[in-house]
């Protein structure tokens, strides 16, 4: 795969540093470079050149600093085009002021090849992952007609090993969902960010059926491939609204769930965009729901905020994370299952194994629907920490 990269700088020895240093790659056609002296030259060629997908800009130029071409970049509002700050080293507040800005990373001057070499293949690897969604993407659009097909793809691409994580003994996991379709809009996952934290996510698409399914599994893999990005719930919602309210379908839309569990010290960020709040198990037998952050589906409008909280788990709680197909089951009185029964189901499997823990709920549910069918998808993700061995 080529990939092309757009070096914005003033200083003339750069380009040639560039194209010594990258020469075999160049050679090999792997790589290609264009060179532009300040923001406004670069902006030319990125309108001229729509396949460049990294800029490596320094931020002192004429006409048009780095600053202002990131912020003029940022409008273009393309997931698929990352930026790459060159600074003086010590010049923390205008590396600061460029990350804010939406630069994916840094380097200092004078440069180091080797590190800027590793940066460069680092956000290559990124822009690969983007477009490897955006190819998921198109062909489970390919496949709406066969909702046989799209139903094994549905299942493919979620995690259905139990337990995940043998060899870690610091947590349990367990996830069950059931589509009211051949396929649905429901999803979960959970995957490491890095040795300790582990990213837990559920979330629901508006919709039933094949559409649904299709923005789910974008949401899926834009998620995990912003997750390691930014570890920051909140931050990483905020990019996820930003690349999918820029389709302009605002038809679809999702809410979601997602935390961030270290899986050292029990602590739990999170951030919500509309989502019910989990259930939080104690081991002493109390249940809770955790407090809302609040947040905008995401999907609908660009340019939002969604905040963070935190917690610290204990050994042996147990956080059920839920979509709200589990408390609006109704039953032929037109009475909802609701929060208050859903907390009551939990409590009465207090010290549960997680699998029995969640099949107990799925009789709880068909017990209280009766002959009602399901009209939403159902699914739970339910992870007990025990803290380090």
């Amino acid at each position: 795969m080529r990939s092309r990269i757009l070096v914005v700088d003033d200083e003339p020895d750069v380009e040639q540093l560039v194209l010594q240093k990258f020469r075999k790659q160049i050679r090999e056609g792997s790589l290609v470079f264009d060179f532009a002296r300040n923001g406004l030259e670069a902006l030319r060629k990125l309108d001229e050149d729509r396949s460049i997908g990294l800029i490596l800009t320094d931020i002192n130029m004429p006409e048009m600093d780095g600053l202002t071409l990131l912020q003029k970049i940022e409008d273009l509002e393309n997931p698929a085009l990352k930026a790459v700050i060159v600074s003086a080293y010590g010049d923390m507040e205008n590396i600061r002021r460029a990350m804010n800005y939406g630069a994916f990373d840094f380097i200092t001057k004078p440069i180091d090849f080797n590190d800027l070499e590793i940066t460069i293949a680092k956000t290559l690897k990124h822009l690969e992952m983007i477009e490897r969604a955006r190819q998921d993407h198109q062909k489970l659009v390919a496949v709406q007609q066969d909702l046989a097909i799209a139903s094994r793809i549905q299942l493919s691409i979620l995690p259905r090993v139990f337990p995940p994580f043998p060899e870690r003994k610091e947590f349990a996991l367990y996830a069950a969902m059931t589509p009211t379709k051949e396929v649905g809009g429901d999803f979960y996952d959970f995957f490491f960010i890095d040795g300790e934290r582990l990213a837990l996510v559920v979330g629901d698409v508006s919709g039933k059926g094949v559409p649904a399914a299709i923005f789910m599994a974008m949401c899926r893999t834009l998620l995990k491939a912003l997750a390691q990005q930014v570890v920051n719930p909140g931050e990483c919602l905020r990019r996820l609204n930003t690349i999918l309210a820029s389709e302009g379908d605002t038809s679809m839309f999702v809410t979601i769930f997602y935390g961030v569990l270290n899986t050292r010290t029990g602590e739990l960020q999170y951030s919500s965009a509309a989502h019910p709040a989990p259930c939080l198990h104690h081991a002493d037998g109390n249940v809770e729901l955790l407090e809302q952050v609040g947040g905008t589906l995401i999907g609908m409008m660009p340019n939002l905020e969604y905040d963070v909280k935190r917690i610290a788990l204990r050994r042996g709680d147990t956080l059920f994370l839920y979509t709200d197909g589990v408390t609006e089951v109704m039953n032929e009185s037109q009475d909802l299952f609701a929060e208050n029964r859903l907390l009551e189901c939990l409590k009465q499997s207090c010290g549960y194994p997680l699998e029995e823990l969640t099949r107990r709920t799925f009789q709880e549910l068909n017990a209280f629907g009766g002959k009602e069918i399901h009209a939403d998808d159902i699914t739970m993700l339910v992870a007990r920490y025990f803290g380090p061995p």
